[in-house]
């Protein structure tokens, strides 16, 4: 079985031009030099495992973290667009989690990405 870093890994790198760097010690996604999504694991022991992905505004951040609190979560030292959602449980629906990885992805790629297809 994989782990919840070895399946956000996969899912982030599939993603056209995406890389993988350390930022303030958590692996970290990055396209075209903008991040857009980071893995953190107990992060300053919060006792949590979350991808952390960018969304449209700080609106969309606000409505997934009212409708879905168990599965997402603010960021602590993001910006308000940015939710935690929740990885690593037995029932992580990871396709759900790859399309936010990719919503994110979307949001930080230059265009010449997204007019040639994006993902």
């Amino acid at each position: 079985m994989t782990s919840p870093l070895e399946q956000v890994r996969a899912l982030a790198l599939d993603l056209p031009e995406s890389e993988e760097r350390v930022s303030h010690g958590q692996p970290t996604f990055f396209v075209a030099g903008k991040m857009f999504a980071q893995f953190r694991h107990d992060h300053h022991g919060d006792g949590r495992t979350i991808v952390a992905v960018k969304t449209a505004d700080a609106d969309e951040a606000r409505m997934l973290i009212e409708a879905a609190p168990d599965d997402y979560s603010r960021v602590a030292y993001f910006r308000a667009e940015w939710v935690g959602l929740a990885v690593g449980a037995d029932d992580t629906d990871w396709a759900h989690v790859g399309d936010r990885i990719a919503r994110s992805w979307e949001l930080a790629a230059p265009r010449r990405l997204l007019e040639a297809g994006g993902r």
